[in-house]
């Protein structure tokens, strides 16, 4: 961004032309148009500063702030609702992985009546949720939400992620688990008729999963919303129409 000209005594030097102004763009052109630069600090390793770098140029982060959205995430779940409508008027919604909360701001602010959210980091107060800091996979989980949620909700949405260790195939099979666990929870509350959103990963294991879903809501699509970097290799897995209970 160039700097403002310094005033100069006495006015412009004769012969000197004068600039011609240009319109400055605004909201998220101008965003895109920032590069800022991290320096490398001493103990700061190269994957942090690029992490750092790519946060404060990234304009959905930028979004985020200014709308007061506790995260970019939020942006996913609002256009996913816009294409496949996800969450009605009035609706009891469970959040799993719930952490830093953009998921259950953008529930409320879309309708839902009443979100009830759990992840193993602790999450700020939102007012209309009833926020449990707990593991999923904690084998007393579904009955610690199962009695928070006060009737059947019409949509388990899962942003859930697992802890990376380092180990490719580790990890991969502990995203794998979280992503069934969360479809299994979702298959034993949700009224009939209701929606299932899960992060999954381009190449993962989802055979036996699809053919799950497949079987027990009327559809079944893949979708990666225009806020997810392009990058990375999340996708959102989208189910709707829960036939019910066998």
């Amino acid at each position: 961004m160039s700097r403002d000209p310094k005033r100069m005594s006495g006015g412009k030097p004769s012969g000197e032309k004068r600039s011609r102004k240009t319109a400055k763009p605004t909201g998220e052109d101008a965003t895109r148009m920032l590069t800022h630069k991290v320096k490398t600090a001493k103990g700061r390793k190269m994957s942090s500063k690029l992490w750092i770098e790519r946060q404060i140029n990234d304009p959905y982060v930028v979004k985020a702030k200014m709308m007061g959205y506790r995260s970019r995430a939020a942006f996913k779940l609002q256009e996913l609702d816009e294409k496949f409508n996800l969450i009605a008027k009035d609706a009891l919604i469970v959040d799993l992985g719930c952490a830093p909360g953009g998921w259950v701001q953008i529930a409320l602010e879309r309708g839902a009546k009443h979100v009830v959210g759990i992840d193993i980091l602790p999450v700020e107060i939102v007012a209309g949720a009833d926020l449990i800091e707990m593991d999923f996979m904690d084998e007393n989980a579904p009955d610690v939400i199962k009695a928070r949620m006060q009737g059947q909700p019409s949509l388990v949405m899962s942003d859930l992620a697992a802890n990376t260790t380092g180990h490719r195939k580790t990890d991969h099979l502990r995203t794998v688990a979280l992503v069934e666990s969360a479809a299994d929870f979702a298959m034993d509350v949700l009224a009939p008729g209701g929606h299932f959103i899960t992060k999954v990963f381009q190449g993962g294991a989802e055979g036996r999963l699809l053919d799950l879903l497949k079987s027990r809501f009327d559809v079944v699509k893949h979708a990666k919303p225009k806020s997810s970097r392009a990058g990375s290799p999340e996708m959102y897995l989208v189910a709707k129409g829960f036939r019910g209970r066998k």
